[in-house]
């Protein structure tokens, strides 16, 4: 199991965080990634293999007024 922001995902598909980032929805260029308590920059996604134990927060930027 992988976890991505307190939920327990199956990455059966050994997928790489970007794969898995975009499979979900979000938009790379608004997001920033924290894997095992490093930042992943964002020219690692395709090169991070989610792994089982892997704890993963995502964080969205949204503009607003």
């Amino acid at each position: 199991m992988v976890y991505v922001n307190g939920n327990s995902i199956s990455n059966s598909d050994n997928l790489c965080l970007y794969d898995y980032l975009i499979r979900e929805g979000y938009k790379i260029s608004f997001v920033a990634v924290e894997c095992n308590g490093f930042i992943v920059p964002k020219n690692q996604y395709k090169e991070k293999i989610l792994t089982d134990g892997d704890v993963i927060e995502v964080v969205s930027f949204v503009g607003g007024g």
